[in-house]
């Protein structure tokens, strides 16, 4: 993968408005191999700290629909 697609995909995960499922489509990457991407990009706390975002903002997303 070359370092536009990383950044591309990094930029799409850490996006509140990007679901996995878009990343899938696009790129062809599972939630599973997008997190171990994340892991290995980003400092232990930033990756933990969206970890956290990303599960919150999924339960907060499904009592609202």
């Amino acid at each position: 993968m070359d370092d536009a697609t990383r950044s591309e995909i990094i930029e799409m995960a850490l996006s509140d408005h990007t679901s996995f499922d878009a990343i899938e489509r696009l790129h062809g990457l599972s939630a599973d191999q997008v997190k171990t991407l994340m892991r290995s990009s980003l400092k232990p706390a930033s990756y933990r700290a969206w970890r956290k975002r990303v599960r919150d903002f999924g339960t907060r997303r499904a009592t609202y629909k």
